[in-house]
């Protein structure tokens, strides 16, 4: 959960200095990259990594690929887009 300051209970632990967020990325996992893409572009936001399919090992005999971009949202928290893209054999297609 990301709270807006002044908004609700207040859990600051810490001094709010810009860029908030610093040190850390949320995840979130979706079916299709394209519509978020195209709203983004749209609204002439910059990504700050273009997408990318990437694979990461799990274990010693897999790897699990996601395809993915990483946004930032005003305040500075950095958000990570990925859809799935299957489980492999290492050294696999």
């Amino acid at each position: 959960m990301l709270e807006q300051q002044g908004i609700g209970r207040t859990w600051i632990t810490g001094p709010l200095e810009r860029p908030l967020g610093r040190g850390i990325n949320l995840q979130i996992a979706v079916r299709d990259l394209a519509p978020i893409l195209a709203a983004l572009r749209g609204a002439g936001h910059r990504l700050f990594l273009e997408p990318e399919t990437r694979w990461y090992r799990v274990g010693d005999e897999e790897e699990v690929g996601v395809e993915q971009f990483l946004v930032t949202d005003p305040d500075g928290y950095l958000i990570r887009f990925q859809a799935s893209q299957g489980r492999r054999t290492i050294g696999g297609a």
